[in-house]
């Protein structure tokens, strides 16, 4: 999530103070710690559940202890500039620092940008098509150099326009003004890039085709972390990421174990928003999903990385006792969970069809895995409550209990030539047990109307770069629907739905528009709402844009995501961002 300077905020603050409320929370919470960090006592014995959702838990300054986490797959890469799990975005900040991020606190006010590498917020041009950042001087690199505009422009030219780094979001080369660029593994001279301009050592000038109202939040991504072009290696630069953050790489065995420990070059003066309290970071990858929880449960770990909560096992012993309920917050977070059929597979190709699964879903089946409504409110659009341009309409009722209209799937599916029903496959993350769990009660409800599915199961790791995400690999393989979750990369409705909805950003690898949605109306209001100065009919266009959608038929939302997290009583200075919707990992120590 990013912003437009201060035109956003009137309007972020009413949406996600309504997010809070209906978790029985408040907006912008205090705690047990000060904006700046200094604990004022607090612990953890005496913390109840919800309470890191408006406040920081088990507050402690104490420096000391090995931080464990454990992730059920593997990411898609720990190089900032090639990764899109939300996580792995809260995460990289551990060892990467972008132009802006979020202030560190719980609530509303965590979503207020503030500098990170960057002096201030950009300034904007007239026309609105140039923004220049002004370089903090003395950040250093684990290594004891300087970090150097030029950095940060290699960074943008690596990450957008290589070919090889194809799983993070492809923003600035789209909106650069680069021309034919085609990236520093193909044109070493950096020169050539005329997208970023670096006047001086401490000068980044971003050149646009067209305005973007909200660039701000667009270089808060972990995109514009720098990286120095000497030690790029390419898709081998997750292996040893120069590290800018408070911590650096120990070690990393790639989809097994990453080890980080103490950067001694990273200078807190200049960062208002980390801490560096654990000696060492360790993180297991590949861990059973419901061992994680038991291992949590048990104090043997302190996070589960990915964010996503306990599952079902874990959930129901946690609720069943109050003390282990105390240990947890059940947070809105900023997804949707939801199905996307691909408009370029049979049947699926016919909207009639599309509108026969929308209507023979059973959402109270597919809300269960998450956790009923522990794990979320049963979704009928594709932005979710707390994404600034959100409106409440659903254009596929089925039924008022919403177990499904049997009735008016089977109009549809006559409708589309298949009165009698059809086959097709519906494509998972094998390791989430959840979305495996919301396939089969799929599978189940569209039996009912004679709608057969084979369940595929594909690990997340690779998710997007060579299954669900590869059209050439979704259409060979007939995926006809794919289970998918997704969160704002900046909380307003271009945030959310540019990169799930817009035709040009459909890829060849590391695709997110898996509907393969390409319809130009979508993408020129995603155009002129990016363009709009003015907030308020910025954000009626993000609601024309979730209508024409949903009008597609090929998005299928389930829950607008809450999760039930578990912080042991050994893990310190606990609270929700609401940026990530999980906690906020920079802030974590570990009791000794």
């Amino acid at each position: 999530m990013r912003k437009t300077n201060l035109l956003a905020f009137a309007a972020l603050g009413t949406v996600l103070t309504m997010g809070l409320a209906a978790c029985g929370g408040t907006a912008g919470g205090g705690g047990n710690a000060s904006p700046g960090g200094q604990s004022t006592g607090g612990a953890a014995s005496t913390a109840k559940h919800n309470d890191a959702y408006t406040k920081v838990v088990n507050a402690s300054d104490a420096k000391g202890g090995t931080l464990k986490f454990a992730l059920s797959d593997e990411p898609d890469s720990m190089d900032p500039g090639n990764t899109y799990y939300a996580w792995n975005w809260n995460f990289s900040r551990l060892y990467s620092r972008p132009l802006m991020t979020y202030t560190a606190l719980p609530g509303e006010a965590g979503l207020k940008l503030v500098p990170d590498v960057a002096e201030a917020p950009g300034e904007v041009s007239a026309d609105g098509k140039t923004w220049t950042y002004k370089l903090k001087k003395g950040i250093k690199y684990d290594d004891g150099t300087e970090v150097k505009a030029a950095d940060i422009k290699y960074a943008v030219a690596r990450s957008n326009f290589t070919d090889e780094l194809t799983d993070g979001p492809k923003y600035f080369a789209q909106y650069l003004d680069a021309g034919d660029y085609k990236g520093p593994y193909k044109d070493k001279n950096l020169d050539d890039f005329k997208g970023v301009e670096t006047p001086d050592d401490y000068t980044v000038v971003f050149k646009l085709k067209a305005p973007f109202s909200e660039f701000d939040f667009l270089v808060a991504n972990p995109q514009t972390a720098p990286v120095p072009q000497a030690k790029d290696t390419g898709v081998d630069y997750e292996k040893a990421v120069a590290s800018t953050g408070p911590y650096k790489f120990e070690s990393h065995e790639v989809g097994k174990q990453l080890n980080l420990v103490r950067n001694t070059n990273w200078d807190p003066a200049t960062d208002t928003t980390r801490k560096q309290l654990p000696d060492r970071i360790e993180v297991q990858f590949k861990q059973n999903a419901e061992d994680i929880d038991n291992r949590l449960i048990a104090g043997q770990i302190q996070v589960d990385l990915a964010g996503t909560g306990l599952q079902s096992a874990g959930r129901a012993k946690v609720v069943q006792d109050a003390k282990l309920k105390d240990s947890t917050d059940n947070p809105f977070t900023p997804f949707n969970r939801y199905a996307m059929m691909s408009t370029q597979v049979k049947p699926f190709d016919n909207i009639e069809c599309r509108k026969a699964v929308q209507y023979a879903t059973d959402k109270v089946a597919t809300q269960a895995p998450w956790g009923g409504p522990l794990g979320g409110e049963i979704g009928t659009t594709a932005m979710t409550p707390t994404t600034v341009g959100y409106k409440q309409f659903d254009l596929y009722p089925n039924g008022a209990d919403h177990k499904g209209d049997l009735a008016k799937a089977k109009e549809a599916l006559t409708a589309c030539g298949q009165p009698n029903g059809f086959a097709a496959n519906i494509a998972v993350r094998g390791d989430r047990t959840k979305e495996v769990q919301v396939a089969e009660a799929m599978q189940a409800s569209l039996d009912r109307v004679g709608i057969k599915l084979t369940i595929k199961k594909y690990p997340s790791g690779d998710w997007s770069a060579q299954y669900a995400g590869k059209p050439d690999f979704v259409h060979k393989n007939n995926l006809g629907i794919m289970i998918a979750g997704w969160g704002a990369d900046w909380p307003s409705g271009f945030g959310f739905l540019s990169q799930i909805v817009d035709g040009r950003a459909i890829k060849a690898s590391g695709n997110y528009n898996m509907m393969e949605l390409n319809d130009k109306s979508i993408d020129d209001l995603l155009d002129k709402g990016i363009q709009t100065a003015d907030a308020a009919a910025r954000n009626e266009i993000w609601a024309q844009v979730d209508q024409k959608v949903m009008e597609s038929a090929a998005f299928l939302p389930f829950v607008y995501e809450k999760t039930l997290i578990f912080r042991p009583s050994t893990l310190t200075n606990v609270y929700v961002h609401p940026a990530w919707g999980m906690y906020d990992y920079t802030w974590l120590g570990v009791k000794q």
